[in-house]
């Protein structure tokens, strides 16, 4: 993989350019191509990335390329371009183009990896989901795997696996924020500024999370040793249980299962 091409230039995009970057890839070697020149332009002068005129000169410019447009986009992007991937890689991290899908169209002369990527990976603290069909040479996929693990976590997942997995990680983000903005508004309810609302509430899951994924206690265990007896956390937490918090989170994930 010595040069990357990526096929739209929207956030999630700017986001692996720049983690790339970051972690001592070539800036020069990374091209990009999208619809709204002016702003590809801008972007290439933030990041350092090469701007392209058109999707053919961009796909010919790399090895690797980049799928990180919108899905609708894809189709009408795979009939202009197609027997321009032969030969090449082709990372996809556009929700729903799995795999499978794309080899119905590429067959096996483009080698193809569906990435599911979160929002977090903007801050370097992303999660990206690997799915294990693919077509890329072993080395090549160790390779990609170990560029994208410089924004976050990378784990692979079993085809029939994806869709729970993108629901927790891709969506769950959203739900994270629906709860930081909850506990902030409880915190301006009683005085304190919101904008140090804010950072007392989104420093607090920050780093009740990563207490978690560094001692690797259950979740529970954490609670417990945080609710002193008759203490102020375990009434909090009952009243949690009483309003079907646990109940409310796992029939987020259910409704999105039943699309």
């Amino acid at each position: 993989m010595e040069k990357i091409a990526f096929i739209g230039m929207g956030n999630m995009a700017k986001a692996l350019v720049s983690g790339f970057v970051k972690s001592g890839f070539d800036a020069k070697k990374i091209f990009a191509y999208a619809p709204n020149q002016e702003k590809l332009l801008a972007n290439s002068k933030e990041l350092g990335f090469v701007p392209c005129a058109s999707l053919k000169d961009a796909v010919a410019s790399a090895d690797t390329v980049f799928m990180a447009c919108k899905p609708y986009q894809i189709e009408a992007v795979l009939s202009e371009i197609d027997e321009s991937l032969f030969g090449k890689t082709l990372v996809s991290i556009a929700l729903g183009w799995n795999f499978r899908k794309y080899h119905e169209i590429l067959g096996d002369d483009t080698r193809i990896q569906f990435v599911m990527p979160n929002t977090p990976a903007m801050v370097g603290e992303g999660v990206f989901l690997f799915e294990k069909s693919n077509s890329l040479k072993e080395e090549e996929r160790g390779e990609i795997m170990n560029l994208f693990s410089k924004l976050g976590v990378v784990e692979e997942l079993p085809d029939s696996l994806m869709g729970i997995g993108g629901a927790v990680t891709g969506c769950g983000p959203a739900f994270v924020d629906l709860f930081l903005e909850a506990y902030a508004d409880a915190a301006v309810k009683y005085g304190i500024p919101r904008a140090t609302a804010y950072k007392l509430v989104s420093q607090t899951v920050l780093g009740s999370a990563k207490l978690q994924l560094e001692t690797g206690e259950h979740p529970g265990v954490l609670k417990d040793n945080v609710c002193s007896p008759s203490g102020s956390t375990i009434r909090g937490v009952t009243k949690l249980e009483e309003c079907g918090l646990r109940t409310a989170c796992i029939q987020s994930i259910d409704a999105i299962m039943k699309m």
